[in-house]
This record gives structure tokens, sequence and C-alpha cells, in this order.
């Protein structure tokens, strides 16, 4: 069985288990199962993040590898020349390769960022609707029931009405 899909990011009755457990062996394990089950979502992308940026970290040192192969230095040569040359354009086209599928999926993080920000601004402007549709009858109701209650006289007096 695969264990992402038992203990995924969700309330889940394993994950509510294993949260309901760190809190009695040990509160803070119970307080990082909650924090999983809520925000452990997000984790995939931090993950990615953390992931590209290494690999832009160490981009510079596969670099200076590879030039130091190509002058033959280190055990990149194997001594035929037809080989090495074929290798080397193999490795420039995987390279290629690799450039060209970051790119793709830095236009795909970016398109599912924007698709988050556009799902999040409806979802904000449906819940700031709804807060002015609420808050419109109550503002306009409690005027006119307290110019009722002063012309009514059914109201008990306060210090200004008397």
């Amino acid at each position: 069985m695969n264990t992402s899909a038992l203990i995924r990011p969700a309330w889940t009755p394993a994950t509510i288990a294993l949260m309901v457990i760190g809190f009695m062996v040990f509160w803070p394990l119970g307080l990082a199962m909650l924090a999983y089950i809520i925000w452990g979502d997000r984790l995939e992308g931090f993950k990615r993040d953390v992931n590209r940026a290494t690999d832009g970290i160490f981009a510079g040192c596969r670099r200076g590898s590879d030039r130091a192969a190509r002058w033959g230095h280190g055990s990149a040569r194997t001594g035929n020349v037809a080989f090495d040359d074929w290798r080397e354009k193999e490795l420039e086209r995987l390279a290629e390769e690799r450039r060209k599928l970051d790119e793709m999926l830095s236009e795909f993080d970016e398109y599912a960022r924007e698709l988050r920000r556009a799902k999040d601004q409806e979802e904000f402007d449906r819940f700031m609707a709804n807060r002015n549709k609420s808050k419109s009858p109550t503002t306009g109701g409690s005027t006119g029931s307290t110019t009722n209650n002063k012309r009514g006289g059914n109201s008990t007096p306060g210090l200004l009405d008397e």
C-alpha cells in the first residue's frame, strides 16, 4: 500500500489518529501533525522551490566540471576521439532539453500561480459582495428602529430621553 495515500494532508481517520497520538506522546508531535494536515498540501510547491534554488546554486559547479571535462581534466575523456565528440554532442543536446523542460516548468508554475490568484480573487470578491449585502440591510434597519423607539414611547427611557 502506498503510504502517501494513507497519510496525506487531509482530515482522514489515520491523520487524526496520528495527531491525537502525537499530542498524547509529546505535544510538539501532535502540533506538527496538525500543521501537516492544515498546510501539507503546500509542501509540494515548497519542495519544488527548494530543489530549484539548490539546482541553481550547484549549477555553477556543474558548469565548472563540464569545462574541466572539455579540456581533458578528470576522467571525462576515454581516449576515443569519435566517442568523446559524440558524447559531448549528446550531453549538449541533453542540457538543451533540460533547459527547455526547466523553462516549461517555470511557465507552468507561473500559469498555476495565476490560476490560484484568480481563484482567490474571485472568492474574495464573492465574500465582499456577500458581506456588503448582509451589512446594508442591518445598517438601514437599525437607523429606522432607533427613530421609531424615540417617537413611539414604548422604549425604556434613557438618560437623553428624560
